[in-house]
């Protein structure tokens, strides 16, 4: 496993190791002790998956009261997974980064706790996985608009299929600090 930390402090890149034969490939997913090695101790309380087709965007979603940590990795197609830095306090605030992530690579992002989050499919479709550190509220659901000019995300999908609550969501600068993920400390 490699890890690679990014512009966004807490944000990490992981490359798993994948060993492959003539019958397939074999690879971890998840050791708990090895990304505790890695820095990331949060505990995961809840997996989803994800199906989309290709050009869905889904997001920009997070939680304010119960913020989540998420670990993303495509299973299937590809993907271009964003992460946003909505904390508050923190010097990065509206800085965002995206990588891309497939299941051909195996590759995973690590995103803490006060990040926004979206993804979209790049392959005919996809299948994504993700491990929580909260567990979802739906009451706490948040989000902001994807293509929120002030955060300026460069989504390699020009015109893509999004819900109608996607599709809702407020500019950055129209959300309360209230609504932004609380910080401890």
């Amino acid at each position: 496993m490699k890890i690679k930390e990014t512009t966004l402090k807490g944000v990490i890149i992981i490359e798993k190791d994948i060993f492959k034969d003539h019958r397939g490939f074999f690879m971890e997913t998840y050791k708990q002790t090895q990304y505790e090695k890695a820095g990331i101790c949060d505990k995961f309380v809840q997996d989803n998956i994800s199906f989309s087709d290709k050009n869905t965007l889904r997001g920009l979603h997070y939680q304010s009261k119960y913020p989540q940590a998420k670990l993303v990795q495509a299973i299937t197609g590809k993907i271009y997974d964003v992460a946003v830095d909505i904390r508050p306090s923190s010097p990065n605030f509206g800085k965002w980064i995206g990588v891309y992530l497939s299941g051909e690579q195996g590759n995973q992002l690590f995103i803490p706790k006060g990040f926004a989050h979206g993804f979209c499919v790049l392959s005919p479709e996809a299948h994504i996985l993700y491990k929580c550190s909260e567990i979802y509220h739906p009451e706490d659901d948040r989000g902001i608009l994807w293509s929120d000019p002030e955060i300026g995300i460069d989504w390699p999908v020009k015109n893509p299929n999004l819900s109608d609550k996607d599709k809702a969501h407020k500019r950055i600068n129209k959300i309360l600090p209230g609504e932004l993920p609380r910080e401890k400390g």
